[in-house]
């Protein structure tokens, strides 16, 4: 770039707040420019590097690349439900304890593919939520899982489906993603796969939590559609996770033990890209949650991010989907998205929904509808 390139930086921000929200770059010391002359023109992103051209005193635009440091976010959730009571207290901690373990990772350096993953194997080991240790039973009273993990710089993807003996499905998807040409591995290919990495398996009743069982037993003798199991106290649900890291890349991961006493091999929206979740560096990331049939018709987390595409904000377009789906299918849910410039939304169209979010040592967090509570990050 021409060190005699001058420009105003008042504009500057301004301009990169409107098309990207993304902070001033850093260590640059810009000198003035006249406010008549045109903004700088950003020509294309390439990671967290912008292409822009800036108006020189030759009264030319000469081209250049400005960097900068992210400002990390980490978001989880811990499923979009009707969270009783005697479970709201444990969801909310859990989810608080997976966000700061994500934001703990990326703190050191870590990537968001790296946050997203740790964070998830947090709500895998808390048998409070649906996925790993706690998971829910299907109709023959097992455990089958589902996972996702999503690279937002390569679009890389690696998926698990109706896993049995894998306490944390969410780091087999990632080998999948690592180790494999493939995007998904289902059933017993998936087991087969696990153990030939050497990843380490545990009985499945390990898995099933005395709860868990004792309301299988309660209420595998009461027929309900699954629509109406869903929005009952019995249903619990998926956890995810998406993050940005100090490079602009996003990513997430999804995991799930799916809804109670579903048939054998039933497969929900969780480990299907664009679904359960997605992640692309040229518009977010989004790890969904709710009735898996629902989320797969409407493509839930690719639908969020189109929108955002069309330059709506996160929130909005999180609120605009979920919307579509519950007048399309009449399904309900809720979702978690961060983009690339650090900006995040916890959306929900369910009774409660448990969440947090760790953004500049603030840890946000939430559970019933408009609930935005923070904290000062290591209270």
């Amino acid at each position: 770039m021409d060190p005699n390139a001058s420009f105003d930086t008042e504009e500057v921000e301004h301009e990169y707040s409107n098309a990207y929200d993304r902070p001033q770059p850093y260590n640059y010391e810009p000198a003035r420019r006249p406010r008549d002359q045109e903004q700088p023109r950003i020509r294309r992103n390439n990671g967290h590097r912008r292409e822009i051209e800036l108006w020189c005193e030759e009264n030319q635009w000469r081209t250049g690349q400005l960097s900068w440091r992210m400002s990390a976010v980490v978001v989880v959730h811990g499923g979009a439900w009707a969270i009783p009571e005697d479970l709201a207290k444990a969801s909310v901690d859990g989810v608080k304890a997976a966000a700061r373990q994500g934001s703990s990772v990326l703190k050191g350096g870590g990537s968001a593919l790296d946050a997203v993953e740790a964070a998830v194997r947090v709500m895998e080991d808390n048998p409070v939520f649906n996925a790993g240790h706690g998971a829910a039973l299907n109709a023959d009273g097992e455990v089958e899982l589902d996972s996702i993990i999503m690279d937002g710089r390569t679009l890389a993807s690696g998926a698990v489906a109706a896993v049995k003996n894998i306490a944390n499905p969410v780091s087999l998807a990632r080998a999948v993603m690592e180790k494999t040409s493939h995007v998904i591995l289902a059933g017993r290919g998936a087991d087969l796969f696990a153990e030939s990495i050497g990843m380490a398996t545990v009985p499945a009743d390990e898995l099933v939590t005395e709860n868990e069982r004792k309301e299988w037993d309660k209420q595998k003798n009461y027929v309900t559609g699954v629509m109406e199991d869903f929005n009952s106290q019995w249903a619990h649900d998926t956890v995810g996770a998406v993050a940005v890291d100090s490079d602009g890349n996003v990513a997430c991961a999804t995991s799930t033990g799916g809804i109670r006493n579903k048939m054998v091999g039933r497969v929900g929206d969780c480990p299907i890209i664009g679904s359960g979740g997605y992640a692309d560096n040229l518009s977010g990331a989004v790890s969904c949650t709710g009735h898996g049939e629902s989320i797969l018709k409407v493509t839930l987390a690719r639908l969020i991010l189109s929108h955002v595409e069309q330059g709506k904000s996160l929130a909005d377009s999180s609120q605009l989907s979920l919307q579509y789906m519950g007048d399309r299918v009449h399904g309900a849910g809720g979702a978690i998205a961060v983009s690339p410039s650090g900006q995040w939304a916890a959306t929900f169209s369910t009774e409660r929904m448990a969440w947090a979010a760790v953004d500049q040592d603030v840890l946000w967090y939430g559970l019933d509808p408009k609930e935005k509570l923070n904290e000062k990050l290591g209270q």
